[in-house]
Formats: structure tokens, sequence, C-alpha cells
């Protein structure tokens, strides 16, 4: 279904007669919002005070008691368990209400950054900016995830039939010990919002797959002055063969097969036995996984050196969320949400890989995805990572107008 077509049924329905009846203005709405911006920043500065980096058990300890309490004070029904084989907890509350509606709230609590990094680098704010050790990723996410729940609770909002939310500790490095969760509570749900950053006032409605493509070389070992031609130059045909997998990619379907890591040789004076390099994929057609790995074993078959054994192996890591019409259509309502703040949000599909992907079932009609909904921010994962102090208010709106919207359809 093309999106000229969803537009304006998502129109008439929310500008009929009767459809906001028991709702505040849009305005009323963001008034609330920028009256919370100083609990919200209060939030971030204590979550960006701990470290945790994935796989920091004590920091992720730490943190995820904190979420915890946050989230029972609120009014939720809280479990946790551990992310195995993940270090920290994977953490659950549930909101119910009154209405049919089910909503997962998820985003990540974990960060790329080392221990020590949060007291050599604390949370600071300067020229409309707020800076620290994942400050938007994903910290600003959890924050906003917080602050949404409360000024629902403040409005006494309970139209809703269950909302869910989800941090987990370990998305940074793939969600190994969340992964299956996160497809679990996604199956209950009509509406799946990730708190991920955009760089720009964006809601994203399709993400790249990650995949790992993985080239093994074995050769023979001789030395490599006094007898050379006895070996089987393990390095040489590792290179001859990724030459000729240089161009797996295929721009027009948006596939990028990127060879980023080599090894080979164990002395400078041995020819090499072994050899191997690594290729970051990315796709947004599931397909393709199939077709880059069947490319590449067509490919391998010619040699450079006799007697090497050449192999070639894809390791499927998170999956697309893939370009569909009921997140096109959540994203279109949230157009229209914002639009009554004076503002534009942008549908896009990103390059990156996030754990919305985890929650979208392909081949099926729901739940709705969207991701994005955290903060708008930049440079992440990098000493400058930054969040705009601009965008807090109207993001935690448009959670709390999405939510209070969809609930009354």
């Amino acid at each position: 279904m093309h999106a000229h077509r969803l537009l304006p049924l998502t129109l008439s329905f929310l500008l009929a007669p009767g459809a906001f009846a028991a709702a505040p203005p849009a305005a009323e709405l963001l008034r609330q919002a920028e009256a919370e911006r100083p609990a919200y920043l209060d939030t971030l500065r204590q979550l960006v005070a701990v470290d945790s980096g994935t796989g920091q058990a004590e920091g992720l300890g730490q943190l995820s008691a904190l979420l915890a309490e946050r989230l029972q004070a609120l009014g939720a029904q809280v479990r946790s368990a551990p992310a195995t084989p993940s270090a920290g907890d994977n953490l659950v509350a549930t909101f119910d209400g009154t209405g049919s509606k089910r909503f997962l709230l998820m985003i990540h609590y974990d960060t790329v950054f080392a221990a020590g990094s949060a007291a050599a680098r604390p949370f600071r704010q300067d020229a409309g900016r707020a800076y620290g050790p994942g400050v938007a990723d994903a910290k600003g996410g959890v924050a906003m995830v917080l602050h949404a729940l409360a000024l629902l609770k403040q409005q006494g909002f309970k139209d809703y039939g269950r909302i869910t939310v989800l941090f987990n500790p370990d998305e940074e490095t793939g969600s190994a010990g969340s992964r299956q969760l996160i497809a679990e509570l996604a199956r209950q749900q009509d509406y799946v919002f990730s708190y991920e950053p955009p760089d720009r006032d964006a809601v994203t409605i399709a993400t790249n797959g990650i995949n790992g493509l993985f080239l093994d070389v074995k050769g023979r070992a001789s030395h490599a002055g006094s007898a050379p031609e006895q070996g089987r130059n393990a390095l040489l045909e590792l290179s001859h063969q990724l030459l000729r997998l240089k161009d797996l990619g295929d721009p027009a379907k948006g596939t990028t097969v990127n060879w980023t890591l080599a090894s080979s040789g164990e002395k400078r004076n041995i020819i090499p036995a072994e050899a191997s390099a690594e290729a970051d994929m990315r796709y947004s057609d599931p397909a393709e996984s199939e077709r880059v790995l069947a490319d590449a074993r067509k490919l391998i078959g010619e040699r450079l050196v006799a007697g090497t054994q050449v192999s070639v192996r894809l390791d499927k890591g998170r999956p697309p969320l893939v370009k569909n019409p009921a997140s096109q259509r959540l994203a279109e309502t949230a157009q229209v949400l914002y639009s009554r703040i004076g503002k534009r949000i942008e549908p896009v599909a990103m390059r990156f890989g996030t754990d919305a992907g985890y929650a979208y079932q392909p081949g099926s009609d729901g739940p709705a995805v969207l991701e994005t909904l955290g903060v708008v921010g930049a440079g992440l994962h990098s000493e400058a990572e930054y969040l705009e102090l601009s965008s807090i208010a109207p993001r935690l709106y448009l959670t709390v107008a999405l939510i209070r919207s969809l609930s009354a359809e």
C-alpha cells in the first residue's frame, strides 16, 4: 500500500468529530511536556553518572535496580531476569489500563563506553546540548520512556489495554541475551515503540539487518627463505579471494558488504598456513543474506595458489525492520500529531541496525513498529556524543500523544 493512499485514512480518523473529545488540546499536552523537562534532565544526569558499558556487571546492576525502583514508583508490576549470556538483567514492567490496545516501549540501558567514562566526562549542558557517555544512545531514550509514563500518570490516562516496558542490557553487542524476549513480547502487542536517538526530528520505519561474512584459507607452512616453493601461501590466496569478493554488495537494494578485518601468519620468515578475513554486511531485503552467501561460494571456486582450501560462511546477526504498511501508517499518525504543535517529523529508513528488527514480525500485519522515538542526538559512540535539549519536550509530547490517540482507535 502506498503512503499517499494511507494518509487520507489516517487524517480522516484523527480529524473526525469527537475523535479527541476526551483528550487535552495538543498545546496543553506540549505545555505539560515542557514542564516535565527539568525532571527529565535530573533523571538523565542520574543515568549518565553510572558506567553501564555492555558487560560491566556492577554498573548494569546498579542501573537496573534504579530503573526498577522508578518503574514501581510509577505503578508498574516489575520483573527482571538475567540476560544470559550477557551481563545484566532484562527489566520488564507492565501497566494495566482499562482499554484494549497493547504497547511495548523498549530501549537498552547499556553503552559502548569503558568503565571510568562517567567520572571522566560527567553530564553537562552547553549551548543547547547535553553531553556525557551514552547521553543520547540510549540513556536519553530510557529517560524518555520514564517521563512519558510519568506524564500519562499525571494526566490520569489509562485508556490503553497494557503498556509493557523493556529495558535490556546488551544491545550494543547484538542483544544475545534479550533478542528472544524482544520477539516474544512484541508478538503480544499492537504497537512497538523503540527509543534509539534520531539525528534529526524523525521517526524510523525501516532499519538495516547486520550479518558477518567470514572467509578462511588453509595452506601449508614452509620456510620463507630456504623453501618457499614447498609452502602454500594462505595470505596470497586470501588476497586473491578478497579482490574477487569485493563487489558482493548491491547498491540498488541497499546491500553493502565491506571487508574490515584480516589476519594471517605467525612470523615473517614462515609462509603462512592460515589466513582469514571478516566482512560487515548490511541489508534491508532478507533475501539478500542467501544471495550474498551463494555468490561468495561461487566466486571462491577459482584459486590462485594451488593446494589451498577456501571456505566462506555467513553468520546472521540483527534482522532488519523491513519497510511495511503498518509502520508506515504509524509514522503518518505521528506526522499528524506532530503537526498539531506546529512541527514536522520525517519518516526515514536508516542504514544501521537496532532491536526494532527483533520486534518486527515478517509476513504479519502486526505489531506496528516505530524506531527512533528517543531524543534527537548525534556523535554517537564518541566523546562528542550529545542530545539536543530543544527536542526533549516535543518528543515527550509525541509518545504521550501517540499512546492517547492510538488507544482511542
